[in-house]
Formats: structure tokens, C-alpha cells, sequence
């Protein structure tokens, strides 16, 4: 299954390359992939910070981790399957670039009951090793009445660079998430909780709320609460404008 992945990321980065200059950041719940995918031609510039608090009562502002600043774009002028491609720019980090991509198809295409499927990767670093988590990744999610979207997943990277506390690998597990438009209070809320497993720096639980600003305009805020117990957890705010 492994294998599949890499060749779907290897055929769409070939394909891409000839037709834009651009790459862009997968597009996610709070902090795992999602189903969704941006539309053809329409850019989403992503700004996401990351504030570690009190861990044990000692303050963890010099390990947090460094801004994002992605770049999405669809690629592919069809409704039925759609590809998306991205570059994140890292600040500060000595190798700040990190390309990924996916794939996937929407809701309701197969048949009228059909979930949305994704399969993507994404932090693929330029310094082995070091930057080169390389996640791999599938998505299914469907829309219930009332319930929300439920999703799940399954991922695997980078033995070497994900690994536990006691330094044994922890490279693969599960992603599940539910989110909710909140329109019982307003059209601009949304909801989330969504979780990564493992006990590496990816495996965390997420929980938070957006508040759209205008159609193209809005805000992430949440909490992240890291599987690993050593790991402080973070508060996010994460900005999102499609162009």
C-alpha cells in the first residue's frame, strides 16, 4: 500500500510541475489531512502559529515550533477528481521548504451516498533526514444529517525522523476527526476535534472552532494536545484566505 502512495505522489508532482510554478499545503481539519481539495485555479495562502505554554510549571516558549506559511492550489479542472499541490515555508528552520500533494474525489461522486476519498503525502523535506518526514496518507469521510462529518485514515512516514520518547519508531496510526458547520449559531462557525496516533511530534489530539470572516477569509483557533506526555501542548491560530 506503501508503495502505491509514493507512485500516486511521484505521477502528480511530474504532471504539475509542467503546467504551474506553484506547489501548496495540504489542506486539513485542525491538524490532520483532509477530504477536501481546492478548487481548480483557486489559491489558499495558510499562515499557522504554534504558542507551547507551561509544561510541569516550566515555560516552553523556546521549543516551539516555527511558523507555517503554505501555498494551495487546485490543479485540475474537473469536479469528479481533483488534485491539489503546495509548498510550506517553514520560519525559522535552516531547510525551511516542504512540498506535498493530493488526490482525491468528493462526496456524492460514485454514487449519492458515496464518502470523499484522499490520498495524499506531505512534509517531503529537502534535507534527508532531517526534514524529510515524508506522511504518506488515505482519507475517507462522509457527511451525516445533523452528526457532521465523520472522518478516518491511516498514515506512515519517516521511521528515522518519527520515533517515540524512548526512540522507537512510531511512524504510522490512525486519523480520525469530525467537524460541523455550527449553523444553529451562525454560518461563519465551524467545529472540529480531530486526532493523529503515534507518540512522535505528529500524534496529537486537536480541538477548536474557526470563524470565517467573509467567503474567503477566516480564522483557526485550537487546542493541541500532543499523545506524547513529555510533549507541552500548543495553542494555534491558524489563518486561511483563498485568492
Amino acid at each position: 500500500m506503501k508503495s502505491k502512495f509514493k507512485l500516486i505522489i511521484s505521477i502528480l508532482v511530474l504532471v504539475c510541475c509542467g503546467s504551474f510554478n506553484g506547489f501548496a499545503t495540504p489542506s486539513t481539519q485542525i491538524w490532520i489531512p483532509s477530504t477536501d481539495i481546492q478548487s481548480f485555479k483557486v489559491w489558499h495562502l495558510g499562515i499557522d502559529n504554534y504558542f507551547y505554554d507551561y509544561k510541569n510549571g516550566t515555560p516552553q516558549s523556546l521549543k516551539a515550533f516555527p511558523t507555517d506559511i503554505g501555498m494551495t492550489v487546485g490543479v485540475l479542472p474537473f469536479t469528479a477528481i481533483q488534485v491539489e499541490v503546495g509548498v510550506d515555508f517553514f520560519v525559522p528552520q535552516l531547510s525551511p521548504l516542504s512540498f506535498n500533494a493530493k488526490i482525491g474525489i468528493p462526496e456524492g461522486t460514485l454514487t449519492d451516498w458515496a464518502p470523499a476519498i484522499a490520498a495524499g503525502g506531505f512534509d517531503f523535506g529537502l534535507q534527508k533526514n532531517v526534514t524529510d518526514y515524508n506522511i504518506l496518507y488515505g482519507v475517507v469521510a462522509k457527511t451525516l444529517p445533523v452528526v457532521g462529518r465523520l472522518s478516518i485514515g491511516y498514515y506512515s512516514g519517516n521511521s528515522t525522523l518519527l520515533f517515540d520518547q524512548n526512540g522507537n519508531a512510531d511512524n504510522t496510526g490512525v486519523l480520525l476527526s469530525w467537524d460541523r458547520q455550527i449553523t444553529e449559531i451562525s454560518e461563519n462557525l465551524w467545529v472540529a476535534v480531530d486526532y493523529q496516533g503515534g507518540k512522535s511530534g505528529f500524534g496529537a489530539l486537536n480541538i477548536g472552532f474557526a470563524w470565517s470572516f467573509s467567503k474567503n477569509v477566516s480564522v483557526i483557533f485550537a487546542r493541541d494536545i500532543f499523545n506524547n506526555n513529555a510533549l507541552p501542548s500548543t495553542f494555534t491560530t491558524q489563518l486561511d484566505i483563498n485568492i
